[in-house]
């Protein structure tokens, strides 16, 4: 009979008190990871609406939406994969890995924290936001059981996560995505997709498949050639985006852009190099020149869109 979780040998766990326990549960919710969700203000910030009342709504009310369903699929991931994340020089530390927080407790949250994202999703706000969420939701569990452990397809299922999160905005305001709009997000989305692949190959060496079974059919070379040419398309077809901007705005601030929008991209590239690029949102926590960097492009695109 399959189960959930693969048990693993030693079945002793820590005693812990109610108060870890809610702790632990509360730290497998990733709040650190509710960054991401941020992406689904990207569509109306470039189409200069992201201020306007109802817009902004939309875009609350979706993020909620995400952080929801997000940490309810973190939890069962987490559960699903106990006996990997067990033998993880970091991931061991997760609590449910660490037998602080209970299997049943975790999967029963995030059922209901995923049925609470999709119903939201679905009732308070469009038709087209509600069937990216479930698409979202759908997607993400199917990674959880079978599809991480499918080489490109993984790589594909976190890009496109990613991906549905950025138009996610769009969708819940009727705003349109342009062509330019899709192609840098989707391409963006590889790189960091391939960059986390890489950092996590190079961070477990030898042991790589032991921990994530799509590790075996990877190497550094290869996962090197995906997040190198990934970031060269997403460069190019930013850069044809900065151009169309120019000539239809007559201003040159979102062709200046581009200058820190390469430097920030080639900044993330040395820390997915030293293998530091695993959790994404750590490196945008901790690393200031990106910081800086991406506070530049922010002030260039606000001044090219609002001129």
């Amino acid at each position: 009979m399959t189960t959930l979780v693969d048990r693993p040998t030693d079945s002793k766990e820590p005693r812990v008190s109610p108060s870890d326990v809610a702790l632990g549960l509360v730290r497998s919710l990733r709040p650190r990871q509710w960054l991401k969700n941020v992406l689904v203000a990207a569509a109306p910030f470039f189409a200069a609406r992201l201020l306007e009342p109802t817009v902004l709504l939309g875009v609350g009310v979706t993020f909620v939406v995400f952080c929801l369903t997000a940490s309810g699929v973190y939890l069962i991931n987490d559960v699903r994969d106990i006996r990997f994340d067990r033998i993880h020089p970091d991931k061991c530390r997760r609590p449910i890995a660490a037998g602080i927080v209970p299997p049943s407790l975790a999967i029963a949250t995030g059922v209901l924290l995923i049925g609470s994202g999709v119903a939201l999703g679905t009732l308070a706000t469009t038709p087209q936001l509600a069937a990216a969420v479930i698409g979202y939701a759908a997607i993400s569990l199917a990674y959880c059981f079978f599809l991480k452990d499918q080489p490109v397809i993984d790589l594909a299922v976190i890009a496109a996560n990613f991906l549905i999160r950025a138009m996610a905005g769009g969708l819940a305001t009727g705003i349109p995505l342009s062509q330019w709009f899709l192609l840098v997000a989707s391409f963006g989305a590889l790189f960091i997709a391939a960059g986390k692949r890489y950092s996590e190959y190079m961070t477990v060496g030898e042991k790589a498949a032991s921990t994530r079974r799509s590790l075996a059919s990877y190497s550094a070379s290869y996962l090197r050639f995906l997040w190198g040419m990934a970031s060269g398309v997403t460069i190019v077809t930013y850069s044809l985006w900065a151009v169309e901007v120019t000539k239809r705005s007559d201003d040159i601030w979102a062709l200046v852009s581009v200058a820190p929008f390469v430097l920030g991209l080639l900044r993330y590239a040395v820390d997915i190099d030293h293998a530091r690029a695993g959790a994404p949102e750590d490196i945008i926590f901790a690393d200031r020149v990106l910081q800086a960097l991406g506070g530049i492009w922010l002030i260039l695109i606000v001044l090219g869109i609002t001129l």
